[in-house]
């Protein structure tokens, strides 16, 4: 009897040899764990719902961004060296200008495609940040921030404020009338800062305004700082979201323990190749046909000069309304004048953007809910939530007014003190009305679905009884319907229990307490939910009396 050894890469007997795709396959799979990596990751679930392709648009404009911004960083030229302009611009020849700004406008009319990239690379930053947030705003009026995602959201948030900071150093390269008014306010709210303000401007403008070096550093923090932090966060984020399975809405089947939905491979998959390119095409067509930034109308940077209407992009829009609205006042202490009428909006923005940042722990610690969520809140069924939600997103536009209130003067023939006016008595009164009409709306919300469940749907079909009374017929809701209708959670607030123990030695309640047990009220309390129908009310119901 004789045995036989096969050698490596041989078929073995009577069996045909395994194709090149295979053994590739194979031999990376002994090296990589790609087999079981995929198989583990491939047909995981996820749910479908129109509100999850927001923040589908972010990642895809990210990628567009970066696909454009390589193919822009191979023709522009960082420098603020002065040179005379002979491109093919024809109004802009023999005028002195910086190699940033010749090096776009060449890019913009010499280079094949240039200023369509220009304009897509452009777009795709302003979607970009839109596209971030709508998303954010879902997930705050969702609940999906709740634990364990904590941590994903402040991944999203730091994407958000490093988007804006991408965008304004991006859209100040080009060294053109426009963004050197941006920078020159960059500039001003630096020099606000007390004791490292003017060390600052000094360090990042390599001396006096303008310097000689911003261009070069701000085409380094735009093209390989900021960007390779946002990859960073974009794919630890996409981690998390893997690791932690996704949210999903309330309805039948769906636990805290289990996602229904559509495998990754290959339904979604497919349906997000799709999507994908119906965003790259959306941003091209819009690229094609609608201007943005055209340098070749306002002409290169002089510190001498602004130009008419200089508006930043919209993200940037709420910091500057801060500014141009609040007074100009100024104390001096110390030898030193500090300009509170740039400070105290910088820093009144900043402590709303923390607010915004920290809310997940700040909502944890105030209900003292430490268990993890998987399924959504319908905003409703979080009024207070979703007013203070309301109320932010108001802040937001009633300032981005404010930034703009040159543009709303000139455009209706308005008055620019009384828009001024307008937007600092606004600030104050617009989020309180937001807020009371938002819970107010939430609230009636709630008591008609509340109505839904106990009496059900109405027909449009009037019935007469028999003593004459017209009433309208009722439809009984779906088990899907009622489910989804009910499935929410109700909290209850904190309470701070009694102050006097059983030997009646009495218990010293913190400040800290007394306020978060208020906090608690304000969210969860009596005033602040609609009581979910009991089972035994809606067997009372639905027996007969009082239903039709």
């Amino acid at each position: 009897m004789s045995t036989a050894t096969n050698t490596p890469g041989a078929a073995a007997p009577g069996n045909r040899k395994a194709p090149a795709g295979e053994r590739v396959a194979d031999w990376a799979d002994g090296r990589l764990g790609i087999y079981s990596l995929a198989k583990a990751n491939m047909r995981k679930i996820f749910p479908d719902h129109w509100s999850f392709m927001l923040g589908e648009i972010c990642l895809y404009s990210f990628i567009i961004i970066i696909l454009t911004g390589v193919y822009l960083t191979l023709f522009f030229h960082p420098s603020m060296n002065e040179v005379v302009y002979h491109g093919p611009y024809e109004p802009m020849q023999g005028i002195r200008m910086s190699e940033a700004y010749a090096s776009t406008l060449d890019i913009s009319f010499d280079v094949r495609g240039g200023l369509l990239v220009r304009q897509i690379h452009h777009w795709a930053a302003v979607i970009f940040l839109a596209g971030m947030f709508v998303h954010m705003f879902r997930v705050f009026f969702t609940g999906a921030y709740r634990k364990p995602r904590e941590i994903n959201w402040l991944f999203g948030f730091l994407l958000f404020v490093l988007g804006m900071f991408t965008g304004f150093t991006g859209y100040s390269l080009p060294d053109d009338l426009l963004s050197g008014t941006g920078v020159r306010f960059t500039q001003g709210a630096i020099l606000s800062m007390p004791v490292v303000g003017t060390y600052i401007s000094m360090f990042l403008f390599g001396g006096e305004f303008p310097g000689g070096d911003i261009i070069a550093r701000f085409y380094s923090i735009h093209i390989l700082l900021l960007p390779g932090i946002m990859l960073g966060l974009v794919v630890g984020h996409l981690i998390l979201v893997f690791y932690h399975k996704h949210t999903q809405f309330a309805g039948p089947g769906k636990t805290n323990k289990n996602v229904v939905g559509m495998p990754l491979l290959p339904v979604y998959m497919a349906k997000a190749g799709g999507f994908f390119f119906l965003v790259f095409g959306f941003i091209a067509i819009i690229a094609a046909i609608a201007s943005i930034n055209p340098i070749w109308a306002l002409g290169p940077y002089r510190p001498d000069q602004v130009s008419t209407g200089a508006q930043p992009d919209w993200y940037m829009g709420f910091a500057e309304g801060f500014v141009r609205v609040m007074p100009g006042w100024e104390i001096n202490l110390w030898g030193h004048t500090l300009v509170l009428g740039v400070l105290i909006p910088l820093v009144v923005f900043g402590l709303i953007l923390g607010v915004l940042a920290l809310w997940p722990f700040i909502e944890s610690w105030i209900t003292g809910d430490k268990r993890e969520h998987h399924i959504l809140d319908k905003p409703r069924n979080a009024p207070t939530r979703t007013a203070l939600g309301v109320a932010w997103v108001t802040i937001y536009f009633v300032m981005l007014i404010g930034g703009g209130n040159d543009i709303w003067a000139t455009h209706f023939s308005l008055s620019l003190n009384a828009i001024s006016w307008f937007v600092r008595i606004a600030f104050f009164v617009g989020p309180v009305l937001a807020f009371v009409a938002t819970r107010r709306i939430c609230l009636g919300l709630q008591r008609r679905d509340k109505e839904k469940v106990l009496h059900g749907r109405e027909s449009g079909l009037i019935k007469r009884l028999p003593h004459g009374e017209f009433v309208e017929v009722h439809e009984p809701l779906s088990p899907e319907m009622l489910h989804a209708l009910t499935a929410h959670e109700q909290y209850k607030p904190l309470e701070i229990g009694p102050t006097v123990d059983e030997n009646g030695v009495e218990r010293k309640v913190s400040t800290l307490q007394k306020a978060r047990v208020r906090l608690s009220k304000s969210l969860y309390g009596e005033d602040n939910q609609i009581a979910k129908p009991t089972a035994e009310e809606y067997k009372e119901i639905t027996s007969g009396h009082g239903h039709h």
